[in-house]
């Protein structure tokens, strides 16, 4: 019997998964068939005269990559329309993006990050797509910004699609986590991996170490320990990668173990940290604890954190059990 397809998967899903609405189903086809467009996009690269910046900033004051902005817009013209969310919110724009006049209502709103890692897209270094999908507030007619600020822990699915030599789709219902691989012939996302499972013990770690000296110390102590290797009070010897794409960094763990971490730092006290809590932080933990790991801020659960901002920014730690178990007690000694 051939693996299914996508579509095959999410149908089987409604009956053992109650989460599974014909809406959602439909929903996540829609985001699949933003991926594939992406990924032809990013296929094409210089041919289609996409690279290099595109001459504006973001809400973070990060300058935007023309991928960045395309991809933004393949998102949104795929499920603007496509009766399944009520709102959608974005990375890449400074606030929630208001359905076009006549598009008929979902029951989702949808966060998304179009292009995690642009900044290696010049390079052809691995990047990739992140989103996170939560219930409408029930009884409301019009979206605002604040029901969009719900913990990770209420989101009802998570994924992201990473752009490599393959093309990857991995995906999390709350039932564990799944990757499909795009058949490119057949233009179709096919199951290729089941319930991944991250291991609870690691010998690789990722992390940027030329911020090394604005680390807070419970981090600066945890890194120090592996650089020391065997003679070190771990007794063993560390490997570090780092690719400077969540997304590919993630993926990465999330198929052989490791821990990841983005930690707080001061090379500018007035962030919380790098990454965003609902386009990065939380799609990513929820994959994470599904897979058997963990992810916190160096101090609390990630999925617990209620959010303020629609932009919010956090530390992020997670991977491998045992090690960001560690890494937090260091934290909270």
């Amino acid at each position: 019997m051939s693996a299914p397809t996508l579509s095959q998967y999410l149908l089987a899903k409604q009956h053992s998964l109650p989460v599974v609405t014909p809406q959602l189903q439909e929903l996540l086809m829609q985001v699949s068939v933003a991926c594939k467009a992406i990924s032809v996009a990013i296929g094409k690269g210089a041919l289609a005269g996409i690279l290099g910046q595109a001459g504006s900033d973001n809400i973070q004051g990060e300058e935007q990559k023309k991928l960045d902005v395309l991809s933004n817009d393949i998102v949104l013209a795929a499920t603007e329309n496509s009766g399944c969310v009520a709102g959608l919110a974005s990375e890449e724009m400074d606030d929630i993006y208001h359905l076009p006049a006549g598009a008929k209502q979902g029951d989702y709103l949808m966060l998304f990050d179009p292009l995690d890692g642009s900044s290696n897209i010049d390079v052809n270094v691995s990047v990739g797509t992140i989103f996170s999908i939560l219930h409408k507030p029930e009884g409301k007619n019009s979206v605002t910004t604040e029901d969009f600020f719900q913990a990770g822990s209420k989101q009802v699915c998570a994924g992201y699609a990473v752009y490599g030599p393959s093309t990857l789709l991995v995906l999390t219902l709350g039932d564990g986590v799944d990757c499909f691989t795009l058949d490119r012939e057949l233009g179709e996302f096919i199951l290729t991996q089941t319930r991944m499972t991250i291991p609870v013990d690691t010998r690789e770690f990722a992390i940027n170490t030329s911020n090394m000296r604005f680390w807070e110390q419970p981090v600066r102590r945890y890194v120090e320990e592996m650089l020391a290797g065997q003679t070190g009070i771990r007794g063993k010897d560390f490997n570090m990668r780092w690719v400077a794409s969540m997304v590919a960094d993630v993926h990465r763990i999330l198929t052989r173990g490791g821990v990841f971490m983005y930690p707080f730092d001061l090379k500018d006290s007035s962030k919380a940290g790098k990454l965003r809590l609902m386009y990065e932080a939380n799609p990513m933990s929820l994959l994470v604890e599904q897979a058997g790991g963990a992810s916190t801020t160096g101090r609390v659960r990630i999925l617990d954190i209620q959010p303020t901002g629609l932009h919010q920014r956090v530390p992020v730690i997670l991977g491998s059990k045992n090690e960001v178990e560690l890494v937090t007690g260091y934290h909270l000694g």
